[in-house]
């Protein structure tokens, strides 16, 4: 059966809207599963491609993080929206010269992200030069002779080396050099937008970056809380997890702005319930919290758990860990002595029975995990907010036993792997000196840019080489218009990629656009054979990766060995470092990193091993804190919540169910009832209604930072079960709407949880306010719940 050809364009106007689903999986996911992938890699790459995600001397899934039984492991170890991303990555559709040829820049200029990754995969290296109309076939010698030549002519601060989170560690390891090398730390990476509010705030308090549990643990906690997270779209195999959770006596508690599928229920197509049956309840408990509103509810917490051991001493509070292993309890309890109940309510939106009740689990919970993602770490206050989280496992000693600690869920594959091969903006000296004496060079000490210093850097003309190893920046950063803006005029933008994307319309005035094997191609073009690669998951372990199936093209090139040829032909062949090596085989990057990052030592016998291996972990392993005391730390912050004046909503972007990041593999929303179109907002209808608006109204969008506004036009309001005072719309669509300076203290994350908006009735039907608020969709279009648009 052959692949479909590529989708037409999203039109906005054929939105259908039904009632939202109250349970994730089951059979249709099974089936659009499979359907996605035979449009778009035909029956025979679908299935050997399905039967290797996840699996022993296979490839690691590039659609989240989330880790992999250490025993027995089922056929079918992935989910829906994983094998959608190897969809994606599979497909037989191809993007060569031809089609560069049909489609000018200003032609491209008007397609939405989801026509042009459905393009295909991008068969041979393109430039465009000034001037040109159109990108043009170029050799990879030619490109990498242009790369070298243009970082050469400018200085190491003017040059900008981005990542997402799918670049294995090997590639990560390999870039971090390269950048160095030059004499940059400007590697601002896809952590800098998503989990690096978590890092900041865990690093002081709990010595570490990362998560604390296991998959294990999940599955044994008494008690879970899922905060600020969607698993049944972002990573949906989390749910068999909390679903063994329940069934092990555990409880779920989830925390949620929107009611999602996946908090609520799961129907597991691999069990008989999940297939003929309702499938599992998930949460125990759904507490419906304002956006922004969780460090009210934690501190809420925090004050009835200190006020049950006042009335039973020894009951809540673990003063043997405490005493030995943390400092700072006292301040906090302290702090936390008396509460306003007037305004808890009014910031979380949550009323002081539940949260009562909430704390009755906490309280009864010997063990205890808390799991967060980003609808806690992009708003102003993140850290605070992660702090009180780490403030609530400590006070229970909730640390180094089985079924508790924290859980911060990241998404990307190996997102948390970049980060510990290097790919930091500010490296800590340990790393640099470590650098310097394996490979002979000097390593920069300045601190390098983030993301959202990054589009500073271009709005202010002070990049000249800006290196893209995957992403699409473009559209992932926040000030989309300014960002956007700022890349056309920049000297070289350079992108390593699989699939077209809205980063090579908007390029700079010189762009090389650069195709590379994917996570499921094999990479066997080495003098020592076919080579894997490795990953570290959300729970640190770290294991291989390998693709099997061959490359839709001869013309592409793997990461490292397009790194190393960049390298190369930047720093010339008498450089200290043998990038040649590591190019051709890949052990050679692994016995350097053995012998330059702490817990990889002896890393090419061990990541050969059935399972892998587990990076050390001190608050799990041992129930110590690295931290500057060495002591787990007790912090006191103050009350501040999201809350919007009068005649405006706190806005949050959010996912499709169709989508991952920047990608977006259709156009259905199943779970929130939302398809065919992406320019939605959802909002509540009593706020609807006192605002002056009705279910499906066209409205431009306002949103105020510090005095100043930015505006995304013709956007359709949706009357959607979200919490008062809220409302959500698709990321990146809404990213023009965050201003670059609205971002979280102290980790810089952009904040794309915490927008002050407003509507105004969009003019492009004409006619005065009362015609253009009552513009609908088409006519024809009726919800398929029954109701009429």
């Amino acid at each position: 059966m052959a692949q479909r050809p590529p989708v037409k364009d999203i039109d906005e106007d054929a939105l259908k809207v039904s009632k939202p689903e109250r349970h994730a999986a089951g059979m249709k996911a099974v089936m659009v599963a499979l359907d996605r992938g035979i449009a778009q890699g035909g029956v025979a790459r679908t299935a050997s491609s399905l039967l290797r995600i996840n699996q022993r001397g296979g490839f690691d899934c590039p659609g989240c993080a989330w880790p992999e039984p250490e025993g027995h492991r089922k056929t079918a170890e992935f989910c829906e929206n994983g094998a959608k991303a190897v969809a994606e990555e599979n497909t037989l559709r191809t993007v060569g010269p031809e089609f560069w040829a049909a489609h000018s820049i200003n032609d491209l200029a008007d397609k939405t992200e989801y026509w042009l990754g459905n393009q295909g995969r991008i068969t041979q290296p393109v430039v465009i030069r000034p001037g040109d109309t159109h990108y043009s076939p170029i050799t990879w010698q030619e490109a990498f002779d242009l790369i070298g030549e243009r970082i050469r002519a400018t200085t190491p601060d003017r040059c900008v080396f981005y990542t997402s989170g799918r670049t294995a560690n090997e590639t990560a390891y390999m870039y971090q050099l390269f950048a160095r090398a030059i004499g940059t730390n400007n590697l601002p990476d896809c952590s800098n937008m998503c989990h690096e509010s978590s890092g900041t705030a865990l690093n002081p308090t709990i010595g570490i970056g990362k998560g604390t549990v296991s998959l294990e643990d999940i599955t044994t906690a008494k008690l879970i809380l899922t905060v600020g997270q969607n698993p049944g779209t972002n990573h949906p195999r989390m749910l068999s997890a909390l679903a063994d959770c329940r069934k092990n006596g555990g409880r779920v508690i989830a925390v949620n702005p929107l009611p999602e599928a996946g908090l609520l229920g799961f129907k597991d197509p691999q069990t008989v319930e999940g297939v003929v049956g309702d499938g599992t309840q998930i949460a125990d408990e759904f507490a419906q919290i304002k956006v922004g509103g969780d460090l009210a509810l934690f501190q809420a917490l925090g004050h009835l758990l200190l006020a049950e051991e006042a009335r039973n001493p020894g009951s809540v509070v673990d003063r043997a860990f405490v005493d030995e292993n943390t400092e700072g309890f006292e301040a906090w309890a302290e702090a936390r002595a008396e509460l306003d109940w007037d305004v808890t309510e009014r910031a979380t939106g949550l009323a002081r029975v539940q949260i009562e009740r909430i704390s009755r689990y906490l309280i009864e919970s010997d063990a205890t995990i808390f799991c967060w993602a980003l609808g806690i770490t992009q708003q102003p206050h993140s850290v605070d907010t992660i702090k009180e989280i780490i403030n609530l496992l400590l006070v229970q000693g909730n640390f180094g036993k089985p079924g508790a600690g924290a859980c911060p869920v990241r998404g990307h594959s190996n997102v948390q792997g970049d980060r510990t091969m290097g790919i930091w903006e500010k490296p800590k000296e340990p790393l640099l000196a470590a650098l310097d004496a394996e490979f002979g060079i000097v390593s920069p000490r300045e601190w390098g840019v983030d993301s959202t210093e990054t589009v500073e850097r271009f709005e202010h003309d002070e990049v000249d080489v800006f290196v893209s190893m995957g992403g699409n920046f473009a559209l992932a950063c926040s000030d989309t218009d300014a960002l956007e803006a700022g890349m056309s005029r920049a000297g070289l933008t350079v992108h390593v990629s699989t699939k077209p994307n809205r980063s090579h319309v908007v390029h700079g005035r010189t762009s090389l656009i650069l195709p590379t094997l994917g996570r499921t191609d094999i990479d066997d073009k080495h003098a020592a054979g076919a080579q894997f690669l490795s990953v570290e998951d959300s729970m640190s372990v770290v294991h291989s990766t390998q693709g099997r199936l061959r490359p839709v093209s001869e013309h592409l090139l793997a990461e490292p060995v397009i790194i190393a040829r960049m390298a190369q032909a930047t720093l010339g062949d008498d450089h200290p470092i043998d990038w040649h090596a590591m190019a051709e085989d890949y052990d050679v990057v692994r016995d350097h990193i053995s012998r330059t990052l702490p817990g990889f030592e002896d890393f090419n016998r061990r990541v050969r091993q059935r399972n892998g291996f587990v990076l050390p972990n001190p608050p799990r392993d041992t129930r110590s804190f690295k931290t500057e005391i060495g002591k787990g730390v007790f912090t006191v912050s103050p009350l501040e919540y999201l809350d919007a004046p009068e005649g405006h909503l706190i806005l949050q972007t959010m996912r499709s169910h169709d989508q991952y990041n920047t990608t977006f593999y259709g156009l259905d929303d199943r779970y929130r009832g939302i398809k065919d179109a992406r320019r939605v907002i959802l909002v509540h209808p009593a706020d609807l209604a006192a605002l002056g608006f009705q279910d499906r109204d066209l409205a431009d969008v306002i949103s105020s930072f510090d005095g100043t506004e930015r505006r995304a036009d013709r956007f359709r309001l949706v009357s959607y079960p979200t919490a008062r005072g809220c409302a959500a719309a698709y990321f990146p669509e809404a990213n023009a709407l965050v201003h670059r300076g609205l971002v979280a203290r102290e980790s810089n994350t952009p904040g794309y949880k915490a927008m002050t908006v407003r509507f105004v009735p969009h003019q492009a039907y004409g006619g005065n306010d009362d015609e253009v608020r009552g513009a609908k969709v088409r006519e024809d279009t009726v919800r398929e719940d029954g109701v009429t648009a």
